[in-house]
């Protein structure tokens, strides 16, 4: 057997152990989010690929649940914030408090420094709070009085967000929707599901006695050999042509930045992984196509009122670009 075949069979066992261990992940989190397992998977690809996720939908089907699910499943630290009209951006980063005995500053870090942040009803924090977000969530770092605070690896912000449209709340600005690597909306269960919900134990007190599937040292591991996953030279060139479009489409004010191009390469390299695959597939690149790229799309005044989505214009580019026959190796 050849060297590079030797690189291929080692790519395949460590794709197949990646596949079982993102199984167990999603396994473990199914016991308090039933009937949802593409929305768990959806979460699980977004925290492997080192992205952050915006979980919307009107309250009470799960999101919190979910975000806190995902916690208890990975044995890393966690932090929750609540947000509200008050809060302010120091009570989210943090802040440098005179000690009189030192006579000097010391830096007094807030909730945003841990592996997994779930910020609570994150569209009910003021425009200046949310933008305490925006450089943590790009440059995994903090600034406070001119100095850089990373935080830990790795690091994901798992957001929860009710419609826009409910009192109290404020709209995410474009820049804040771009550092999300998606945006997933829960729905509500299937009737076998409900009822499973209300015949089984209370969600609190499972939640409390998850046992974690994986550590930080797993899911970093899992990270590392996502990225080194094989993309084909002709799937490349198709991911630039499915999120390039979006800047043309005449029904959208403005279409997908290069930054959604990484995130969508990022997170198919991940699914693969999931499927046991070590190279990548067109079919990976459509799956996520609508929840990476479709929050970050702004729809013509016209074209809204016609009832078109971001996600309408992004099925609709997935059916024009041709998608290319490349070879797994």
């Amino acid at each position: 057997m050849t060297e590079g075949q030797n690189g291929v069979v080692d790519g395949e066992a460590l794709a197949g152990r990646f596949a079982q261990m993102f199984a167990a992940l999603a396994g473990n989190i199914e016991r308090v989010i039933r009937g949802k397992r593409d929305k768990v998977e959806l979460a699980l690809i977004c925290l492997l690929s080192e992205g952050h996720l915006l979980l919307e939908d009107v309250p009470g089907v799960g999101k919190t649940t979910l975000a806190r699910a995902i916690s208890a499943s990975v044995e890393a630290r966690w932090t929750r914030i609540q947000f509200t009209p008050d809060l302010l951006p120091s009570d989210i980063t943090g802040v440098s408090i005179f000690n009189q005995g030192k006579n000097t500053f010391e830096f007094h870090p807030g909730p945003i420094f841990a592996n997994l942040v779930v910020a609570d009803e994150i569209n009910r924090g003021s425009p200046k709070t949310q933008s305490a977000l925006l450089e943590v969530m790009e440059e995994r770092r903090v600034t406070v009085e001119g100095t850089p605070h990373p935080v830990p690896r790795p690091f994901m912000v798992i957001a929860t967000q009710n419609p826009v449209d409910m009192d109290g709340t404020y709209p995410l600005p474009e820049a804040q929707l771009d550092r999300f690597l998606m945006r997933v909306t829960m729905g509500y269960p299937d009737h076998q599901s409900e009822v499973a919900v209300l015949a089984g134990a209370p969600t609190g007190a499972m939640l409390d006695t998850m046992p974690p599937i994986a550590g930080r040292e797993d899911v970093g591991r899992m990270i590392e050999f996502a990225t080194r996953l094989h993309v084909a030279a002709p799937l490349y060139d198709y991911v630039v042509r499915v999120v390039a479009s979006t800047r043309e489409h005449p029904e959208l004010r403005l279409g997908a930045s290069p930054r959604a191009s990484l995130a969508l390469l990022r997170a198919a390299r991940v699914r693969a992984a999931a499927a046991g695959r070590s190279f990548i597939v067109p079919e990976d690149v459509k799956a996520l196509a609508v929840p990476v790229i479709a929050h970050r799309l702004i729809v013509t005044p016209e074209a809204e009122l016609r009832g078109r989505t971001g996600a309408d214009v992004v099925g609709e580019v997935l059916a024009n670009v041709p998608t290319p026959q490349a070879a797994a190796v």
